[in-house]
């Protein structure tokens, strides 16, 4: 097993000048089941083949090798015998015979029913589906994923459209030829399909055109109105404006709207695969839930696609990604995500400031941060995406995304403090990922880039600035970006709408500032805050409250018992089942629900607004 060097395995594979081929049959989408046939260009030896594993924009192994079924490999004929490694699950090795130039492999791929999980969970239902390259290909071991030609073929569903950003050699009936590409680019370019199908052009003037493709399972969920259409066409004029550049030859939101298949949104650079519930488009709440998907995902063609972690600007899909600067790649991206949602017009300003508020709150108030700092959430990436819910308020989680607005903002209204409101966190965008416009290319970056940058922007002790964030445990959020920025977190009685909304759409309540708890409406508790009534009455995650005060549960029911409980010395009592066992818990609370807000502090001037105005030209 150790003759299979990268040098032996490159001598197995041909000129480059031949481009692989790759065919997937997606015709059976609608029962998950994909077929693949690939011809390797080969000259005689020892050759290996590796299944995608590291996922770019996934930040762990998160290919799906285990659906990987039926592989046969063959040569003139003839059946030539392979070998998983031992070592790599996802590695595959032959022998290729004397004679022979060309390698056939074919395999077929099981899409899961389950929605959960990213590309690799539920992605097909019986009218849509989004096809990720990734899943459906095995590469040469031993060659940079840039240095691979490959041509791609795709038989799609009969009577479905799609959309893409692989360029297109040919179409016919149901049949798409693709041009040859690199490997990067083909695994970049995912294909979105279905029956119910819309494509808004959202730069109808411009040279450089952007598409918004919407797949549902209804033709009603693709009634976009003239109005939201009208604000994912201000959003491409303010993120335009934002970095004063781009580095793609056109762009293509791939809008996905399904209750059962997995929900994320995955960058790439020149689209995006962004997955949210059926009714994203044509509910009102429903959209104002998802509005800040498309603005994050869209930055991150510019910061995570174009400018890169060198952690995370791996040659291929086997080498481990490294995720320190995380709070970069995601956390910038998500504060910049979340200005431009308002800017664009996709949500009001107060929804922006309630987003803040429940994002701030939940960081502020975790106990997690008290042994983990921030860096560690993105080092340790790849187990913590997938780590469950319970508890979450002591693991933490990916903090970095929402961490990470609050450290840039926080950077953003320091720049206009020391600047005197002549440069922004708007100058280190251009600096940072503008530039001149550009194809698709990766341009790596360290931390000691990042401090460069800003100091570019704005002299300051930036090193010093970012290292007593990202490296803090300190039990407290960084809120100095709010409160210098003219605002300050308060709590009250009072939900906002934005949070009614969350939790209409998430179909449960969020008590967490009161007693202490997350719960759905089925009863299930979803979380306990530590130290919280509820953590003390001895209640955890995963309990189910069956009834309130003797009464049969309901969310309504429940929040009534708050209320009630502010005008007397009584508990409220919970009857709990834990497994097959059930259990009264008196919780000694009397504060009434507490929400959180972001609110004007007149004392300071007000800095926020003006970074979530409109930026772009009229």
């Amino acid at each position: 097993m150790k003759l299979w060097t990268s040098l032996l395995l490159f001598s197995a594979l041909a000129s480059a000048q031949q481009p692989i081929k790759l065919s997937v049959d997606a015709t059976d989408a609608t029962r998950r089941l994909f077929h693949a046939t690939m011809q390797f260009p080969v000259k005689p030896g020892p050759f290996s083949l590796l299944y995608p594993k590291w996922i770019p924009g996934e930040h762990g192994p998160t290919g799906p090798v285990a659906d990987l079924v039926g592989l046969r490999i063959t040569a003139d004929g003839k059946t030539i015998d392979w070998q998983r490694d031992a070592q790599n699950m996802f590695e595959f090795h032959v022998t290729v015979p004397a004679g022979v130039t060309t390698l056939n492999v074919a395999f077929d791929f099981i899409s899961p029913p389950d929605a959960g999980g990213f590309s690799s969970g539920g992605s097909f239902t019986s009218q849509l589906g989004v096809l990720s390259w990734n899943q459906m290909l095995l590469y040469p071991k031993g060659t940079p994923s840039d240095k691979i030609e490959m041509q791609a073929t795709l038989k799609v569903p009969s009577g479905w459209r799609y959309g893409t950003a692989l360029p297109i050699e040919s179409e016919s009936g149901n049949t798409i030829v693709f041009k040859p590409a690199p490997l990067t680019t083909v695994v970049d370019s995912p294909v979105q399909m279905g029956a119910f199908y819309k494509t808004v052009d959202l730069s109808p003037n411009d040279s450089v055109k952007h598409y918004l493709h919407i797949a549902a399972d209804s033709e009603r969920a693709t009634r976009i109105s003239d109005e939201v259409a009208n604000q994912y066409r201000n959003l491409v004029k303010e993120t335009t404006t934002l970095f004063g550049a781009h580095h793609y030859r056109d762009y293509h939101f791939l809008y996905t709207l399904s209750d059962h298949v997995a929900h994320f949104g995955l960058e790439h650079h020149e689209s995006s695969d962004d997955r949210t519930d059926e009714d994203s488009v044509v509910d009102e709440d429903h959209r104002r839930i998802a509005a800040g998907l498309l603005p994050h995902e869209f930055v991150h063609s510019w910061n995570g696609k174009f400018r890169r972690p060198a952690g995370l600007a791996t040659p291929d899909y086997s080498q481990p990604m490294e995720g320190a600067l995380l709070w970069v790649y995601e956390g910038l991206t998500e504060y910049l995500g979340e200005i431009l949602t308002p800017r664009s017009g996709l949500q009001s300003a107060q929804d922006f400031f309630d987003t803040l508020a429940i994002e701030t709150a939940a960081l502020d108030r975790s106990e997690g941060r008290k042994w983990r700092p921030l860096e560690d959430t993105a080092v340790a990436a790849q187990i913590l995406y997938d780590s469950r819910s319970d508890y979450s308020d002591l693991r933490r989680t990916v903090d970095y995304y929402p961490e990470g607005t609050l450290i840039w903002l926080d950077a953003d209204v320091t720049i206009r403090t020391l600047s005197k409101g002549a440069k922004s966190l708007d100058d280190f965008c251009k600096l940072w990922a503008g530039g001149q416009s550009t194809p698709p290319e990766v341009k790596p970056y360290t931390f000691d880039d990042v401090v460069r940058t800003l100091n570019v922007v704005q002299p300051y002790d930036w090193a010093k600035f970012l290292n007593d964030r990202i490296h803090s445990t300190e039990g407290h959020a960084p809120l100095g970006g709010i409160t210098s920025g003219g605002y300050k977190l308060v709590f009250d009685g009072e939900r906002s709408s934005y949070w009614k909304d969350a939790e209409g759409v998430g179909k449960g309540a969020n008590l967490s500032y009161s007693i202490g708890l997350r719960v759905r409406e089925s009863g299930e508790i979803g979380d306990v805050k530590l130290g919280s009534p509820a953590d003390k009455a001895g209640i955890a995650p995963a309990h189910k409250i069956i009834a309130v005060n003797g009464r049969e549960f309901s969310t309504t029911l429940l929040r009534d018992a708050i209320a009630d409980a502010v005008k007397t010395s009584g508990p409220v009592n919970l009857l709990i089942k834990d497994g097959d066992y059930y259990s009264v818990h008196a919780i000694d609370y009397h504060g009434g629900e507490q929400y959180p807000h972001i609110v004007r502090d007149e004392s300071k001037p007000d800095l926020i607004s003006d970074i979530i105005r409109p930026h772009a030209p009229k």
